[in-house]
């Protein structure tokens, strides 16, 4: 029997689309390619643009744990692999004091595996449940340093620790890593990676997103609020909004009774959507109505 649900591309837009995420063919192509090939896969784009759901939604579908690691600048193996329990250690060899044991004897018991910390790298690759999604979320913000460790992690699906050795996956991880290109990752890690970009959805689609995620969206607010983001992220704003800004938008608007975009509502509520003074004055340099009456 397959380990997964997933038939055939077609299958994967259809699954994703029960959790209420829209996927193009491409997506689900390389996702498909993701569980079939057991591959990493990359996916780069602009924030706020769907990239982080698709882990959740994959592992949903899959029925599988999902696994996260964040990465911020500074990350090392200790947060991201494993760290010993010091304190259960020390107690441990406490204990050990009028036992009969030798040196080697003591220090194998200590450093083993009952004595470590799993953090999500060393968590997935334990995993004894099938297959979890692992998500290493935002990659770009980690330093090369730590892409190296990932290296050993992505080619074998294993995890090195001197005072053990060598801890090997039973289960292969589903490994999807995100980035919003604020550097330049290493070629190394690009070669282990399938590799996809999303983008900004065109109108039709992001429309479709609204609908699909705010179901008792009215069609109308729906439509003028996508209007207004296509129209937002041609002014080349520091941060344009991505989908995400898009939905709380929406669910904001809905929140207050609101049942159509004009000039006042837009002036009230666009700090859901815009987080910078610059933005925010260059709209009004552009005119909040103005944007209203683009087609």
């Amino acid at each position: 029997m397959p380990e997964h649900p997933f038939t055939s591309v077609e299958s994967i837009v259809e699954r994703f689309e029960a959790e209420g995420y829209v996927a193009d063919e491409a997506l689900a192509t390389v996702v498909y390619l993701l569980v079939n090939l057991k591959r990493p896969l990359l996916i780069e784009g602009n924030a706020g643009v769907g990239k982080t759901e698709v882990a959740y939604v994959l592992a949903k579908t899959l029925g599988a744990e999902l696994i996260r690691l964040q990465c911020y600048e500074g990350l090392d193996v200790h947060s991201a692999i494993y760290e010993w329990n010091y304190q259960r250690q020390l107690l441990a060899i406490k204990l050990q004091e009028n036992l009969d044991l030798s040196l080697e004897d003591k220090e194998s018991h200590i450093f083993s595996e009952a004595f470590l910390l799993k953090r999500p790298l060393l968590q997935a690759i334990t995993a004894e449940n099938g297959p979890p999604v692992l998500l290493i979320d935002e990659i770009d913000r980690a330093d090369e340093a730590f892409e190296a460790y990932l290296l050993e992690l992505l080619s074998a699906y294993q995890i090195s620790i001197p005072e053990i050795g060598t801890i090997k996956a039973r289960f292969t991880p589903h490994v999807i890593l995100t980035s919003n290109r604020t550097r330049d990752l290493s070629d190394a890690l690009k070669r282990r990676c399938l590799f996809h970009w999303i983008d900004y959805p065109d109108e039709e689609k992001e429309r479709r997103i609204v609908q699909k995620r705010l179901p008792d969206v009215e069609p109308e607010l729906a439509r003028q609020v996508v209007r207004y983001m296509q129209a937002l992220r041609r002014l080349k704003l520091t941060k344009a909004p991505g989908v995400a800004e898009t939905l709380d938008w929406t669910a904001s608007l809905m929140a207050l009774g609101k049942v159509e975009l004009d000039p006042s509502v837009v002036e009230q509520t666009i700090g859901v959507v815009l987080k910078s003074k610059v933005d925010l004055g260059k709209l009004k340099e552009t005119g909040m109505a103005d944007l209203l009456q683009q087609d």
